[in-house]
């Protein structure tokens, strides 16, 4: 009777009301799609309002090209930074649950304030009297509550991600073989639907923003946030919750701050001395790199204060398994840091090349293509890259060389290089372009050269991203320790923040340093890109990208995994409930 019991109580969850939760009435595939509708939202309205905001800041606000794209990328950044805030408030004080639900509703909050932003004539600049001329720019003002209108998306958007997909992976019992398969079912499905979220966004969210109403786009993308919310809220009593046990982060800054304090101390001979708790089957090897964090797990006098079960000061004493640990996300940050550059190209994508296309033939017949929705062919370069890869290059690598196809780090080191080539193609692109802005006058609307010769660099970058985007998710979760899989994924996620970041630095650094030699004393990234060089500034990226994937190399041939032997069921599982963790 006891055994029967069991089995039908889901694994380490409880209900709503803290009891061990009945697989018959709580979690399942209804509980993961009321989880789902919420990222699906919350993708709709962060893709429908980063991909067209460079065309509002430049178009309606009157800022500088450079200035508009850097305001892009700060915004887009502060989402992937704010994700780790996210998961440290879900793992270490409000739950899943909680996090999901509070910062939905600050999302929401600041959707709305977007829709009233560019809606009220005050919070906007007046119109110009001609084309690009006497064009006054944005008071402080507006530029204020523009501003707080982004940032609270960007809170939102921050701990929806951190939290989304882990709650949905609460809804299944890994341990139970038909849930675990339901649950593999459940990201794949996941993926396409945020997919097909994003496609939306690029195609009619934008054409509403630029030929309807922006206000009324912004809208919509409030309204689907509220009803959203409101059925995230009515599965409340069938949703299993499982108990947060600490944030990883936590335990890191442990080890570390265990190694300073005792940075004097002589490490033993006998590795056997240093201290270890751990059960054996669960133990790390011990390792020769970063010999200095072994000074952590020394015992010494005052590590076990507390004197509750015997149990040390965790920021005096941590086991030499949890130092290993931590020496596993160490070795991880070289590959982490030379991903970077690859978002800093990436970003570009939705700034400058968005711009690009709004000076260009964008008409087929009657209808004119916004300039914001040229991402469409990005969003295909990377659906159209995963099916070839998924149908086509996987069987035929396990065929000739017998493995499922390419390893995390080749799959990384294939999108740094079609980012690159994707830059290059930019910038031969760009110098077409200006060549005809130069034939037909600068100040000329619309350029009598087609759009269509970006697709290049979009479906380049774009299958880079396919790549690149499944390689660190594969690398970071399949390379960290067990109870670090969260924080690996956090990890990764700020590759894409800081990305972003360095694109703002970059595009700041280049326009002050060329601005005396250019385009009349604007540089290469003059306020009219028709007066400026962006294809140097293109170029610079090639330039860049080749560096780095020289590095690159360098960093993955030092690199020696710690865990070469992974279940495919482990796998799976990893990468599924990490997949989840998807970019704005």
């Amino acid at each position: 009777m006891e055994g029967k019991m069991s089995s039908t109580m889901a694994e380490d969850a409880v209900d709503y009301r803290g009891f061990a939760a009945d697989k018959s009435k709580t979690g399942g595939w209804v509980p993961a799609a009321l989880i789902l509708g919420i990222e699906i939202c919350e993708r709709l309205s962060t893709m429908g309002i980063a991909v067209n905001l460079v065309t509002y800041l430049g178009g309606t606000m009157h800022l500088p090209s450079a200035a508009s794209a850097n305001i892009v990328t700060d915004f887009l950044g502060t989402c992937f930074l704010l994700c780790l805030l996210g998961g440290f408030l879900a793992d270490s004080f409000l739950g899943r649950y909680k996090t999901i639900a509070v910062f939905a509703i600050i999302q929401t909050m600041g959707t709305g304030l977007l829709a009233i932003t560019t809606k009220l004539p005050q919070l906007r600049p007046p119109l110009c009297e001609a084309a690009h001329a006497n064009c006054k720019r944005a008071n402080g003002f507006q530029m204020g509550m523009l501003y707080l209108a982004l940032y609270l998306i960007a809170l939102g958007t921050g701990g929806l991600k951190s939290s989304v997909s882990g709650f949905g992976t609460d809804q299944f019992d890994e341990k139970d073989e038909k849930e675990k398969s339901q649950m593999a079912y459940f990201f794949n499905r996941f993926f396409f639907f945020i997919s097909i979220g994003t496609l939306v966004a690029v195609t009619v969210l934008v054409y509403m923003e630029d030929e309807v109403s922006r206000s009324l786009a912004y809208g919509i993308c409030t309204l689907s946030m509220f009803v959203a919310i409101v059925i995230f809220f009515s599965g409340t009593k069938t949703y299993r919750y499982k108990k947060s046990l600490g944030s990883p982060i936590v335990h890191i800054f442990q080890v570390i701050a265990a190694a300073i304090r005792k940075r004097k101390m002589e490490l033993p001979y006998d590795i056997g001395l240093l201290y270890e708790t751990t059960p054996e089957p669960s133990r790390i090897h011990h390792t020769e790199q970063f010999l200095f964090l072994d000074r952590a797990a020394i015992v010494a006098e005052g590590d076990f204060e507390n004197k509750v079960a015997l149990a040390p000061n965790p920021w005096k004493l941590s086991t030499l398994t949890r130092v290993e640990e931590v020496k596993m996300m160490a070795r991880l940050l070289p590959i982490w840091a030379t991903t970077i550059i690859f978002w800093t190209t990436y970003a570009q994508m939705i700034t400058f090349s968005v711009e690009q296309a709004s000076t260009m033939e964008r008409s087929i017949g009657n209808f004119q293509i916004p300039a914001g929705s040229l991402t469409v062919f990005f969003v295909a370069a990377i659906l159209i890259t995963l099916a070839v890869y998924d149908r086509l290059i996987m069987p035929f690598w396990k065929k000739w060389r017998g493995k499922p196809g390419f390893t995390s780090l080749q799959r990384i080191a294939i999108g740094l290089v079609l980012s690159t080539i994707g830059m290059a193609a930019a910038a031969l692109a760009e110098m077409k372009r200006l060549s005809v802005a130069k034939a037909s006058g600068r100040n000329t609307t619309t350029l009598p050269i087609s759009v269509f010769l970006l697709i290049p660099q979009f479906f380049l970058v774009g299958s880079g991203e396919a790549f690149i985007y499944t390689g660190q998710l594969d690398f970071f979760i399949t390379q960290s320790p067990k109870g670090m899989k969260t924080m690996s994924t956090g990890l990764f996620l700020t590759t894409l923040s800081l990305g972003f970041f360095f694109s703002s630095f970059l595009v700041s650094v280049v326009k002050k340093v060329t601005a005396a030699r250019y385009g009349g004393g604007e540089g290469w990234l003059a306020d009219n890109i028709n007066y400026g060089r962006l294809d140097l500034f293109y170029g610079l990226l090639a330039a860049l990208g080749v560096i780095n994937f020289i590095i690159y190399i360098i960093c993955a041939v030092w690199y020696k995994p710690k865990k070469p032997k992974v279940t495919i069921e482990m796998m799976n599982s990893s990468v599924g409930n990490a997949g989840a963790e998807e970019k704005c």
